[in-house]
């Protein structure tokens, strides 16, 4: 099972040497993929949880390809109905291609009513128009002679029954983001039962947590929430219920964070080491 960071490209923090510090420490601490979230107009809505300035993904993670040598880079998630298909699927194709085939497209609906507003994009459509985007950037990746796509993974963002039939369409993995493990255990039956009335195959399950390490075990909490050992215990229910890879969100909602980047590469030394014992300590199964 793979781990990745969620690193935050937004907020009063975040420039282009944060951004590169941020990539280099997670890939030095052996992290296998680093990915980064998706706003283009930040109206009111976006910046009362994601501040500016918003470095744009694409844009992003194509700087962080040369400061990286050998880590996954990916989007968690692209708003899908935020940009014509096809340019979804040259620009992903591209930099999957530049950066020797180490992109995933980790996509989704999106829940900003103001920013679809500012883009010209009707809200009420948002989840036909990413079945339809999905539908048409494979349709370009058929072309190797021109997108030379490779194999982009695709991750399908969301909770709903809506993202689970179009994690099956559409997915190479379902990517449910921040969540409390009994909800997702219960949502991984639905996912099955909706591949079997499809008779398509299950698709892989590639969940985004929360890391907040706290001194005492809260009780009602996240996955991803609490002591080492129970963050551990998370990851291992995880491998359990099929997980190939985890991704870390480090960004507990406070602008100010973007300023102190470190107290999360501490959180992050600590639950790598701690997974990496665990691991040797279950040994292979």
């Amino acid at each position: 099972m793979r781990l990745g960071v969620n690193i935050p490209n937004f907020g009063p923090g975040a420039d282009p040497g944060v951004l590169r510090a941020w990539a280099q420490t997670g890939e030095g601490l052996g992290y296998d993929l680093l990915m980064v979230s998706d706003h283009v107009a930040i109206t009111p809505d976006v910046a009362a949880q994601y501040p500016a300035p918003f470095y744009e993904p694409f844009t992003t993670l194509s700087w962080l390809a040369g400061a990286t040598t050998d880590v996954g880079l990916g989007t968690t998630v692209l708003i899908l109905p935020y940009r014509h298909p096809l340019l979804t699927a040259r620009m992903a194709a591209n930099l999957a291609d530049l950066s020797g085939g180490r992109f995933v497209l980790g996509v989704g609906v999106g829940w900003a009513r103001e920013e679809y507003a500012a883009l010209g994009v009707p809200f009420d459509r948002r989840g036909a128009l990413t079945d339809a985007h999905l539908a048409t950037i494979r349709a370009a990746w058929a072309d190797e002679d021109d997108y030379r796509a490779g194999r982009v993974p695709v991750w399908i963002g969301g909770g709903s029954d809506a993202a689970l039939r179009r994690s099956v369409r559409f997915g190479d993995a379902w990517h449910p983001l921040r969540f409390r493990l009994p909800w997702v255990r219960d949502a991984l039956g639905r996912l099955r039962d909706l591949a079997g009335a499809e008779g398509r195959p299950v698709p892989g399950f590639a969940p985004r947590i929360v890391l907040r390490l706290t001194d005492a075990p809260p009780t009602d909490r996240l996955a991803g929430e609490g002591t080492l050992e129970q963050i551990v215990g998370d990851l291992e229910e995880l491998r359990r219920l099929g997980a190939e890879d985890v991704v870390f969100d480090p960004f507990s909602g406070d602008p100010e964070e973007t300023r102190r980047p470190s107290a999360a590469w501490r959180a992050l030394a600590a639950v790598a080491d701690a997974w990496k014992q665990h691991s040797l300590e279950r040994g292979p199964r």
